[in-house]
């Protein structure tokens, strides 16, 4: 599989939590690519949506949620799977899951067995999903642990998750999602928790191996420092949908959504002399109680009545953008003329 190569086919994916007061609609929608080789970034405030779209695309939505609409068709198994239509507990998709498609969760500390040690559940990912002996399968082990930079690895296969420091067990969980040198990495906000200099660490690392095993990448995060070093496209979500769609250098350079104006806004720059970062204002709405139209404009500077209260469709800008706004055009045309004074 080389890159360009289409992997994995998301279209208009929909994922609902049957609640006792309300139906949330978590996913609304969602459509995306990607391709072997390639990292995808997705971004946006908590809540959006973006770790159950991961979540659906491993099969791992539990009840109350469940997919009710869409596709997620990989294609890297021969043959196209609609994974959306595969039993979450059966053969098929336990096939795909961990040894096509792999994750690396939020906070390792919740990830990682308490009660077993490294060794055994790094050993038992690789029994799953490969017929080897169980020596075999330690030294796998051993030599992913290797290759994340861990010392000592022989010593770790008998430690304890509460033994590592941080950035440690962020090492440990991206050597499990390697053990089958997985198509797809999913990587669920990986550096999150860590300090700076490990953050940078783990990403070179995971540049590193996307590079060695022609993995594609699919980077969740609401950091947008991370999303300019790792990705090649972005999808910038809000309540479930996307906002704008675009390449990573159009996303940083012609941001058209309000809604990523404000998140550009938001974080320091090295070329800018402020007093204090824009803070965007308001809060994510309850997802029970979305608002109509375009769910930000209750946020947004450019809120105009009717016009945001209608229905937003995404809007192809060009072949690389795509902007979920009823005033984009208006909007864009009003800071250009700003800048121009």
């Amino acid at each position: 599989m080389t890159n360009n190569e289409l992997l994995l086919e998301v279209k208009d994916l929909k994922v609902s939590f049957h609640l006792t007061e309300a139906i949330v609609q978590a996913v609304d929608g969602v459509s995306f690519n990607i391709e072997a080789g390639k990292t995808l970034g997705i971004v946006g405030e908590s809540g959006c949506g973006k770790s159950v779209t991961a979540r659906a695309i491993l099969g791992m939505v539990r009840p109350p949620g469940k997919i009710t609409n869409g596709q997620i068709i990989y294609h890297g198994s021969g043959r196209p799977v609609d994974i959306a239509k595969l039993d979450p507990e059966g053969a098929d998709i336990r096939k795909i899951r961990w040894n096509d498609i792999a994750m690396i969760f939020q906070e390792p500390m919740t990830s990682l067995s308490p009660v077993h040690t490294i060794g055994n559940q790094m050993i038992e990912a690789v029994l799953l999903h490969e017929n080897v002996s169980k020596s075999a399968a330690e030294a796998v082990a051993v030599d992913l642990m290797k290759r994340v930079g861990l010392p000592y690895p022989e010593r770790l296969l008998t430690s304890y998750r509460h033994e590592l420091s941080g950035g440690m067990r962020q090492r440990v969980m991206i050597a499990m999602a390697l053990t089958c040198s997985p198509r797809l990495l999913i990587a669920d906000e990986p550096t999150t928790a860590l300090d700076v200099t490990t953050q940078a660490q783990i990403l070179d690392l995971m540049r590193d191996l996307q590079d060695e095993f022609n993995m594609a990448i699919m980077f969740i995060t609401h950091d947008l420092g991370v999303i300019a070093e790792m990705a090649d496209d972005v999808i910038v979500m809000y309540l479930g949908k996307e906002v704008e769609v675009a390449d990573v250098d159009t996303i940083y350079y012609g941001a058209a959504h309000p809604y990523t104006q404000a998140l550009l806004r938001s974080i320091p720059r090295h070329d800018m002399d402020i007093d204090r970062l824009e803070m965007i204002a308001g809060s994510v709405p309850d997802p029970t109680a979305i608002p109509v139209g375009c769910a930000f404009h209750p946020r947004c500077r450019h809120f105009n009545g009717a016009v945001c209260k209608s229905p937003q469709p995404l809007i192809q800008v060009s072949n690389k953008q795509q902007v979920r706004c009823a005033r984009l055009y208006e909007i864009n045309e009003h800071l250009k003329s700003s800048q121009l004074e």
